[in-house]
């Protein structure tokens, strides 16, 4: 079955993906994902090292090639010199979208004094919104339920799918608009 919806998710980490040790955030995000989202979607996962170009090359097949309405890396934003995704985001972005790294960053100051420390960012490319998200799944969800309201409708503004959430789990916030039946 072809599921129109298709949601990268990247994790950027040179030991997951060298095999050192087991990705976590990937299937975190995926997790999440399954839980929040009613819309039929398929997952388009990669695992990738630290390495700017690579990531830019990723976050560009998966929004060019791949069709992925939404795009979403879990690693590499922190202040260590490997720590370089949100600079290959910047890279291929055509709208950057810095509420989305300021609302993850207050929400996470609420929790842990170092999210300071944190450089998540998003942005658009074409139809596609990209948000990177930190590394840790705690992190991920707690992130993604501060940002996820306002997901949605991002996509519906970038003439993307209409994702549908489960009222129950996160709402999806639509200024003035009746959901599609």
């Amino acid at each position: 079955m072809d599921v129109g919806i298709r949601i990268g998710i990247v994790t950027v980490s040179d030991r997951a993906s060298a095999g050192i040790y087991k990705d976590e955030g990937g299937p975190a995000i995926r997790a999440y994902f399954e839980k929040a989202l009613t819309s039929p979607w398929a997952p388009v996962a990669r695992v990738i090292p630290d390495d700017r170009a690579l990531i830019a090359q990723t976050l560009i097949e998966l929004a060019d090639s791949e069709g992925c309405c939404l795009i979403v890396t879990t690693g590499g934003t922190g202040p260590a010199p490997r720590d370089v995704t949100p600079e290959a985001t910047e890279d291929v972005v055509e709208k950057p979208m810095p509420g989305f790294g300021e609302l993850m960053r207050q929400v996470s100051l609420a929790k842990v004094p170092t999210a300071i420390l944190s450089r998540q960012t998003a942005g658009i490319r074409g139809r596609s919104l990209i948000v990177n998200l930190p590394g840790r799944p705690r992190a991920i969800a707690e992130c993604l339920d501060a940002v996820m309201p306002a997901i949605p409708y991002c996509i519906d503004l970038i003439e993307g799918p209409y994702l549908e959430t489960d009222p129950a789990v996160i709402v999806a916030f639509r200024p003035g608009q009746k959901p599609k039946a």
